[in-house]
């Protein structure tokens, strides 16, 4: 430029060119970077696409579940590889749970934090399979069940609830899809879901958002108890169902569930005004069942029930 050899307008075109090629090869090297990371998530989607669940239905499986009634023969259950059954034998987080429960019992279960309540009820619609004993459902091992014949058969209500994004009746029709809205509306009533839903403005037509951010903690609780119960089970779990809910509410729901025949309800709670009038009440201490019996015997034991109901109520009320 100094010598006139070069023009200023020459010298940007230089450098404009030298930048274009710079980013080129950038965006070249770039490639093969997100080539070989698409390579990696790929082989990883393949492994979840080709595993295969170690549950699988027996040569001749039993498509109808009889009725409600369950037993536990004797059963332990311990989380990891089924081939290494020495090991697991000393992990156990259930041991020589042993019980008989009627179609059409209420059944509370309550006990510390990881004394295996969720993983009691879990073993019923054979989400795991024991490792010693066996669960029945109707008489019959789950084992020998039609995995889907028996899930259909049970519902089950967690502490944590997921809404999906859609109206509130097509949310509910996630628990049968063809249900009529009349029959939604009575399963609403049932879980006391229907005097807020009918407050809003679009009523059962008001979309919720993804993961059920519109609506508070109690609300998602109550709707997600009305889309179980419309599947009309057989078997009724309430994990930890109605936390969120206040104490009238809460007394609502279960005379609404006491209501209902020939259903067996597992209601899984911390708070004793939940399993209070259950017919039978299990404390579950370690994995193992510490206590058993209705609330006026578990108090007369004067066992952890007690002590945990003495810590809500206070001795006037044990009296």
């Amino acid at each position: 430029i100094a010598s006139d050899s070069l023009t200023t307008g020459e010298l940007m075109s230089l450098l404009t060119y030298c930048m274009n090629i710079l980013m080129s090869l950038m965006m070249l090297s770039m490639v093969f970077v997100m080539v070989t990371m698409a390579s990696s998530s790929a082989k990883r989607i393949v492994e979840v696409l080709d595993e295969k669940s170690s549950l699988t239905n027996p040569e001749q499986p039993v498509y109808e579940v009889k009725d409600g009634s369950i037993e536990f023969d004797h059963v332990d259950f311990a989380y990891g590889d089924e081939q290494d059954k020495e090991a697991q034998q000393e992990k156990c987080v259930l041991r020589d749970i042993n019980l008989s429960i009627h179609s059409g019992e209420t059944i509370g279960i309550i006990g510390g934090t990881g004394s295996s309540k969720s993983t009691f009820v879990q073993l019923i619609p054979r989400l795991y399979d024991v490792l010693n004993g066996a669960v029945k459902v109707g008489g019959v091992d789950v084992r020998d069940y039609d995995i889907e014949t028996l899930r259909n058969e049970v519902s089950m209500v967690l502490q944590k609830n997921v809404l999906f994004s859609g109206t509130i009746l097509e949310n509910l029709c996630w628990g049968n899809k063809d249900a009529t809205e009349e029959e939604c509306r009575h399963a609403c009533e049932l879980a006391q879901a229907s005097e807020f839903i009918e407050k809003m403005p679009q009523g059962y037509e008001t979309y919720i958002e993804q993961g059920g951010t519109n609506v508070s903690g109690g609300q998602k609780q109550r709707i997600s108890l009305a889309r179980a119960l419309l599947k009309e089970p057989s078997i009724l779990v309430l994990d930890d169902t109605t936390s969120a809910v206040d104490m009238e509410t809460e007394s609502q729901i279960q005379d609404a569930l006491a209501r209902i025949e020939n259903e067996t309800v597992f209601i899984i709670a911390h708070r004793i005004s939940s399993i209070k009038d259950a017919d039978v009440i299990i404390v579950l201490s370690d994995g193992e069942i510490a206590e058993m019996g209705n609330h006026d015997e578990l108090i007369q034991k004067k066992g952890y029930y007690y002590t945990v109901f003495m810590h809500q109520y206070g001795e006037h009320d044990a009296a």
